[in-house]
């Protein structure tokens, strides 16, 4: 998928390069033999873009894991998965863009996909209120779930928001009661669950859809139970300190990954899943296949027993 580059503030010196090797391609194509020096620049970039991505800070991967440009969910559901066939509303109140669920196929067999989803442009972001889900988002999500349980479906879900919507009608229609009845019923269900962290995974809003035997967890995406700004404005009053409240989060892959709060990370192309979605979606498609196929060989008891335990051992403590 070709994608318009959006750089962030660390990557000035790249969008540079990456500038004068655009200007340098153009004079070629007016008849002028530049090949070398362009393949000299691009390979500089490429050195260059492995050391920047290679060494991010966790403030930086914040940053990347918000990316505009970033995969959603509609767009691995293109990518990955064939007849995917959406299904709307909660039978309650209304129909939350800010999810989207519905039946698919994963090289062929037929799986249950949920996901939080945000907008690019302002008209979308809008209509999917920037990826918050108000409670009938995740009421929608838990009935989707409850029909792969019928159907003996495995479930697939992605996470990639900033937190559930805080609004006053969302906490009117129960925001809390419907995270939690989320976290109970996801422990309870008998078909295998794989969740993927792909950008924010931001407190409660995440965690009602992440309750999995396999929890997955892109390269540069994050995963923590506060933003950086919010966790800043508590301690310290002052919402700009995010870079220093991300380093106390530890809220990156490789932090979560040691904290074996998740099972495996999942390696991004160079610069990012946002500079190329078709590479992003072929790891992933690879990782989501062989975690399946291994957990088709395990019995609904044994799913439920082993998820308990996993959740169980997640909590540390010093003396």
């Amino acid at each position: 998928m070709a994608v318009t580059q959006t750089y962030m503030d660390f990557e000035k010196p790249l969008a540079e390069l990456e500038k004068k090797i655009q200007e340098l391609s153009s004079f070629a194509s007016e008849g002028v033999d530049l090949t070398q020096e362009v393949a000299k620049l691009e390979q500089k970039a490429e050195q260059m873009r492995e050391e920047m991505f290679n060494n991010l800070s966790r403030w930086q991967t914040a940053q990347v894991a918000r990316h505009i440009n970033r995969p959603f969910t509609l767009d691995y559901l293109n990518l990955i998965f064939t007849e995917f066939v959406e299904l709307h509303g909660d039978r309650n109140f209304g129909d939350d863009h800010a999810i989207v669920g519905g039946l698919a196929r994963l090289d062929g067999e037929p799986v249950m996909v949920i996901g939080h989803q945000k907008g690019r442009d302002t008209k979308e972001k809008v209509f999917r209120n920037f990826g918050m889900p108000n409670p009938e988002g995740y009421r929608k999500a838990l009935r989707l779930m409850q029909m792969a349980e019928r159907f003996k479906l495995p479930i697939i879900t992605f996470v990639d928001t900033p937190g559930a919507f805080p609004g006053i009608g969302a906490e009117e229609r129960g925001q809390a009661e419907a995270i939690a009845r989320n976290l109970r019923e996801m422990s309870r269900l008998t078909v295998p669950i794989i969740v993927v962290i792909t950008g924010e995974g931001g407190s409660g809003g995440a965690l009602a859809i992440a309750v999995g035997d396999r929890i997955l967890m892109l390269q540069h995406s994050v995963y923590a139970v506060i933003s950086p700004e919010g966790c800043a404005a508590i301690l310290w009053s002052d919402g700009t300190k995010g870079a220093q409240a991300a380093e106390a989060l530890k809220l990156v892959a490789t932090d979560i990954k040691e904290l074996e709060v998740i099972d495996e990370i999942v390696k991004e192309p160079a610069g990012g899943a946002h500079r190329d979605h078709a590479e992003m979606a072929k790891n992933l498609h690879e990782a989501l296949s062989r975690n399946l196929q291994e957990l088709k060989e395990v019995t609904p008891d044994q799913l439920i027993e082993l998820r308990y335990q996993k959740f169980r051992k997640m909590s540390r403590f010093m003396e």
